[in-house]
Formats: structure tokens, C-alpha cells, sequence
């Protein structure tokens, strides 16, 4: 009888045999750079603490960065229940509070907020995608990343000598008709609140655009793109912006997806920029979570899961290939790169 499934409900097993090599730990101890221990998880109860360090040292993650620190009261509250209680083991970020923006005084504010931040102990500033698709001035009009209202802001991150994690866009198939053409269709389906496509929303094309001015405009200031310089999808134009631009680094965050499609090219990328690539995961930090990217960058297995717990892979319906980076390239990516970064001992 013939099956009559629908497609979406395809979930083909692979008959290829190829050699698997599982990587428990890897070759070098880990900074996450690119996390989010929000105080609101539950996971976060300060009973459920241990469990997260036990997944760390389970996978030799010495460091993870909380980019989700917030500011003011919210930020010390994060110090104190991470940072502070548990020395080396997490570090904060502060967020920027868009409320009010384009009122009077309010870039000063926001950047005597930024510095009272620091002084309390962030290590950086971290920007959300929000800007340039939800945040909206006193007026209602849309903010772009490179507002003028936002230079100071740059600067002062700069001057400051804290890096500015900034994701903008990303991934392109988001911005795109969700029809039977875009490779990230069940995502989609999944998070409708992820599809930016239509009149309500810049383009991809504009928003990159945008972090690439400000990128260029503010050679002081070190800003790390977050998830391949924000569009994994072409490393031929992420290679040339960071080449073109010095104070730009990135991470892979959530885009060994991307990157373990074309392992080739990912594999020349993290060559020719090791100086300026930081490891993340930008999931719960969980041993096996870990321990597939150190799979993907330590071996050459050929066409393996990145997301191996999951029945339909969340984003795109493809496997990919291991890079097997020299340990040289792995001990700055995994390492040296953020300790540097972020003043880490």
C-alpha cells in the first residue's frame, strides 16, 4: 500500500555509515561567550544552581558569560546571585532600558546607566535583536541600529573598554515569504513570533546594513556580532567585513547549523580569523549541548546531527560535517579570545 504521509511529517533515517568520534570534553577549558541565565528561569532558583555547575565542569566550561544582566537594580541582582557567588564560574553583561528614547536627555542617561554598570561590575554590553525590528522612539518611529541617538552610546562602551555583543537580523530565511521555499519552514511553524517578513519590518539586507555602519563608524569600540557576524549563510561577506573592520569579532553562538553545511569554508574562517572568533552556545547549558560543538570543531565526522536529542532538526532539515581545527585555533576559540576580551585571568 502506498504511504500517504504529508511532508512535513518526513523524517527519513540515514543508512550512511560513517566513522563517529563523541568528544566528552574538550581539548581545552571553555568560556561560553554567548549565554543567557535570565534571574526569571527557574532553572535559576538558587537550589538549582548546582545543577548548572555540574554540566560545566561535566564539560569543562570554566566560564559562562550571562548576557542577560539587564540593567540597574536588575543588573546587581544578577552579580549577586551569579557573579559574585560564584567567582570565575559567570560573568554578566548590562542591557541597554529603550525606554524613552528620543526624549530629552535621554542618550545621557543611557550612557551614565552604562557606566554605572560597569562600575558594578558588568564585562560588556549586549544588544538584542529588538533594535531595528521592535524598539521605537517617543515618536513610535522604528530605531536602527546606526540612529545618531546611539553614537554616544558606541563610544562609550568603547571608552569604557567593554565590547558591545550586538545581534541584528539573522538568520536570513526569518525575513523571508513562508512558503515551500524557505529552509527554515518548521522553525517557523514552531516560533511564528520569529517571522519578520512584510511591511511591518525592515529588510535583512537593511538591518545589515545598519550594524555594518555602526560598525565601521566606531573603530574604538570592539564589537562582537553575535551567530557569524549575523549571517552565516554567506561567510564570503562576514570574512570581508572582518577584514575590512579590526574592532569586529564574533561568535557562532546557535550556527554550527550553518557552519557545518559548508565545512569547508567554516573551516578557512575560523583559520584566517582564530584571533577574533569567541566560542557560545546560546542554549541552556547542558554537557551534551556542549559537547556536540566540540564535535563539530574537533573532528571530521561527516554528516552528524547538531541537534542530535531532537525527532525533526529545529533549524533546517539537514546534518553536518566536523571542521577538526588544529589545537592551536581551538585554544583561542575555545579560550583565549574571550579571556582576553573580557579581562578573564
Amino acid at each position: 500500500m502506498r504511504d500517504t504521509h504529508l511532508a512535513v511529517d518526513l523524517q527519513p533515517r540515514s543508512e550512511l555509515v560513517v566513522p563517529e568520534h563523541a568528544v566528552s570534553r574538550p581539548r581545552h577549558p571553555v568560556i561560553d561567550a554567548h549565554n543567557h541565565l535570565p534571574l526569571e528561569h527557574r532553572a535559576l532558583e538558587d537550589a538549582e544552581i548546582a545543577p548548572v555547575l555540574r554540566n560545566m565542569d561535566r564539560a569543562d566550561v570554566r566560564t559562562i558569560v550571562n548576557l542577560s544582566g539587564g540593567t540597574g537594580e536588575r543588573l546587581s541582582r544578577n552579580l549577586a546571585r551569579l557573579d559574585r557567588a560564584y567567582p570565575g564560574r559567570f560573568v554578566s553583561f548590562c542591557t541597554p532600558d529603550w525606554t524613552g528614547l528620543g526624549s530629552k536627555g535621554w542618550t545621557e542617561r543611557a550612557v551614565a546607566a552604562l557606566r554605572a554598570d560597569v562600575e558594578a561590575g558588568a564585562r560588556g554590553l549586549k544588544i538584542f535583536k529588538e533594535l531595528g525590528l521592535a524598539v521605537r522612539d517617543v515618536a513610535g518611529a522604528l530605531v536602527m541600529p546606526d540612529d545618531p541617538r546611539l553614537t554616544e552610546l558606541w563610544d562609550a562602551a568603547g571608552e569604557l573598554g567593554v565590547p558591545v555583543l550586538i545581534h541584528s537580523a539573522d538568520p536570513v530565511a526569518f525575513f523571508r515569504p513562508l512558503d515551500r521555499f524557505n529552509e527554515r519552514w518548521d522553525e517557523l511553524h514552531a516560533h511564528p513570533e520569529w517571522h519578520f517578513f512584510g511591511a511591518s519590518y525592515p529588510t535583512f539586507e537593511a538591518l545589515l546594513a545598519s550594524l555594518y555602519r555602526v560598525i565601521a563608524a566606531h573603530p574604538g569600540t570592539t564589537f562582537i556580532t553575535a551567530h557569524v557576524g549575523c549571517y552565516p549563510e554567506n561567510l564570503g561577506f562576514v570574512s570581508q567585513m572582518m577584514a575590512r573592520h579590526p574592532n569586529m569579532y564574533s561568535d557562532f553562538s546557535a550556527r554550527i547549523s550553518e557552519l557545518g553545511r559548508a565545512p569547508y569554508s567554516a573551516r578557512e574562517w575560523f583559520l584566517r580569523f582564530a584571533d577574533r572568533i569567541v566560542f557560545g552556545i546560546d542554549t541552556w547549558p547542558r554537557a551534551s549541548a556542549y559537547q556536540t560543538y566540540y564535535r563539530f570543531l574537533e573532528t571530521a565526522d561527516e554528516y552528524m546531527d547538531y541537534a542530535p536529542d531532537a525527532a525533526v532538526p529545529p533549524q533546517g532539515r539537514w546534518r553536518i560535517y566536523g571542521v577538526h581545527l588544529p589545537d592551536a585555533v581551538l585554544r583561542k576559540v575555545y579560550h583565549d579570545n574571550a579571556a582576553t576580551l573580557l579581562k578573564l585571568g
